[in-house]
């Protein structure tokens, strides 16, 4: 889900795991040279979501790396098996109040209706909670610190 820290906390144990990041949203940007706020107005969702799932069975071709999601690639069910087949995922679930926090601010993110960004965040959340549930494990990220997420994620990545 959008907002939870996916990114940084990716960042965080690549580093102290040694491994390469990959963030696929930064990758499309890049690679189109437009936020993913502006590849949705412009080219449309489809377009995005097309090259999102590019995008990420590219990074999960590398191997052994520490992978950032955007919060939909999960909801394709090729990419999602492919992640459940080789590798370990990890949901970071936070509570709607946080995420509305974390969230409303920010107007770049283009699922979010700016008009009832709390109704929005609540009914994405609603129709992807079942989806993210697939994944191997998850982190409750509520009142956690990113250190003590980082540790977890470790943790079920030397589990494996």
């Amino acid at each position: 889900m959008m907002g939870v820290g996916k990114s940084t906390l990716g960042k965080i144990v690549a580093k102290k795991q040694g491994l390469e990041f990959i963030d696929t949203d930064f990758n499309i940007e890049k690679k189109f040279s437009m936020k993913i706020s502006e590849i949705f107005k412009k080219k449309g969702e489809e377009f995005f979501r097309i090259h999102e799932k590019k995008e990420t069975l590219k990074a999960l071709e590398k191997g052994e790396s520490v992978i950032s999601l955007g919060g939909g690639a999960f909801m394709n069910k090729k990419v999602r098996d492919r992640i459940l087949q080789d590798s370990i995922s990890i949901w970071l679930d936070l509570n709607l109040k946080e995420l509305n926090k974390r969230i409303s601010w920010n107007k770049k993110r283009p699922l979010i209706n700016n008009d009832n960004v709390k109704f929005t965040i609540e009914n994405l959340y609603a129709a992807r909670k079942n989806i993210y549930k697939l994944a191997s494990y998850k982190i409750n990220c509520n009142n956690m610190s990113k250190a003590s997420i980082a540790k977890k994620i470790i943790y079920f990545y030397e589990k494996k």
